[in-house]
């Protein structure tokens, strides 16, 4: 009996023999934390601590710098090429009416809206001005225009304008430029939009904006303009139509009145290389630190608009002007191309293509050679420091004059409405 009690105990003590005694759980006095458990220190936490200054600073870099090279490797895909380039899709005004100009600041019925076909079968939204002395003069206000375009072109010089990229003809620093030309230098004005701004058809492509060109010049012909009566003046990136439009026109033997270029560039490759961000931040200063980076970006350029390579083609009279607070393309761009058009005018200076090897000899045949090179330019270039505007530089050769005006104000979009650039070009040109 006593062995069958101990077995019924354990049986009790533990109905599943197989599974080992549970352990003996807490009690409620330790599961209340004792009577000193209010008065037990909290466990230790590690301090939150604020990123400092240079971790800031450090982070701030690596963000900028990743966004920066992602921005410049997106040059290299031609399509955010052309996007930057042209900015064609910023259509301002936005919703423009451009069948009504004198809701942008014209005179009622004085600009006739008209389409341009090029020989790629692209439609060129235009305007024709007429000039402003003419416009005056009739006796009362238009109700058509299009009987007007051949006694106008007739009686005043026309300007064929081309303008910057972003926006349309409405834009109101173009319009400005429309009535300085119109009123002030009396000429009859066609502004043309190239393919893909503004409601005109197709995409923009380098080949295209000049093919775009030639089709206004041609338009011009066709109406009764005489070719040495169309002044061509190209704006920013206007400037590098222009120059290969007047390459062009030359190699067919073709003269025109002149080329103005305000606010140029030597080549978009260029642009790049000088660029600078809000007129501080160089664009492609940090990437010439990575080897061959600026090779790549230069290899992937396929918008080349090289007016440097186009001025020994060139052969009408030129007038350039710059401001020295642009901001988006350095005055140094047109002191190049004026010293591109000057160069052929200049005795050379030889130099050896080893320079280790100069002898004494050669040396001072390089200096004699670079005195008369700077004799022969303070001959032929007339200087001229105008107080508060500027200085202009102007030479003339085999019967073709080149000027550079350089003002001190007038930024990268209003250059051409400062009636000191205006006059230069009427006086330039015998508008006046």
């Amino acid at each position: 009996m006593h062995v069958n009690t101990g077995t019924k105990h354990r049986l009790i003590s533990n109905p599943h023999p197989m599974m080992p005694d549970a352990e003996p759980g807490p009690t409620p006095h330790e599961i209340s934390g004792g009577p000193d458990a209010g008065n037990d220190e909290p466990a230790d936490v590690p301090p939150i601590t604020k990123p400092s200054f240079l971790e800031r600073a450090r982070f701030f870099l690596v963000v900028s710098g990743g966004i920066y090279l992602a921005a410049v490797c997106l040059l290299a895909i031609p399509f955010f090429q052309s996007q930057t380039l042209y900015l064609n899709s910023l259509k301002f005004p936005f919703f423009a009416n451009f069948n009504v100009p004198e809701k942008y600041g014209l005179a009622p019925n004085r600009t006739l809206n008209l389409k341009i076909q090029t020989p790629d079968n692209e439609t060129l939204g235009a305007w024709f001005i007429l000039s402003d002395p003419y416009y005056q003069k009739l006796p009362t206000i238009p109700q058509s225009l299009e009987g007007h375009i051949l006694p106008a072109v007739q009686s005043h010089p026309t300007i064929l304008f081309f303008h910057g990229n972003a926006a349309t003809r409405a834009f109101h620093a173009r319009i400005q430029h429309y009535q300085g030309f119109s009123t002030r230098l009396a000429a009859n004005v066609l502004a043309i939009d190239y393919r893909g701004f503004a409601d005109s058809s197709g995409s923009p492509s380098e080949a295209g904006l000049v093919r775009d060109a030639r089709a206004a010049w041609d338009w011009l012909v066709q109406h009764g303009t005489k070719e040495s009566d169309i002044l061509i003046i190209g704006h920013s990136l206007g400037t590098g139509v222009t120059s290969q439009l007047a390459a062009q026109l030359a190699d067919e033997g073709i003269q025109s009145r002149g080329i103005v270029l305000l606010s140029p560039f030597t080549s978009i490759r260029e642009v790049l290389n000088t660029y600078h961000i809000l007129g501080l931040v160089p664009l492609m200063k940090p990437l010439a630190m990575i080897p061959y980076a600026t090779n790549l970006v230069s290899w992937a350029l396929i918008h080349k608009f090289d007016s440097l390579k186009a001025v020994p083609k060139i052969k009408d009279s030129v007038l350039i002007a710059h401001a020295e607070n642009d901001w988006d393309i350095p005055y140094s761009h047109s002191q190049v191309l004026f010293n591109a058009f000057l160069e052929p005018v200049l005795p050379d200076v030889e130099v050896p293509d080893n320079a280790f090897s100069i002898t004494k000899a050669q040396w001072s045949a390089i200096l004699d050679q670079q005195a008369a090179r700077a004799s022969k330019r303070n001959t032929i270039v007339i200087s001229q420091h105008l107080r508060n505007f500027g200085t202009t530089e102007e030479f003339e050769h085999d019967g073709r004059k080149v000027k550079l005006v350089q003002t001190l104000a007038g930024g990268h979009d209003y250059l051409g409405v400062q009636e000191g650039v205006l006059d230069a070009i009427g006086q330039f040109y015998k508008l006046l």
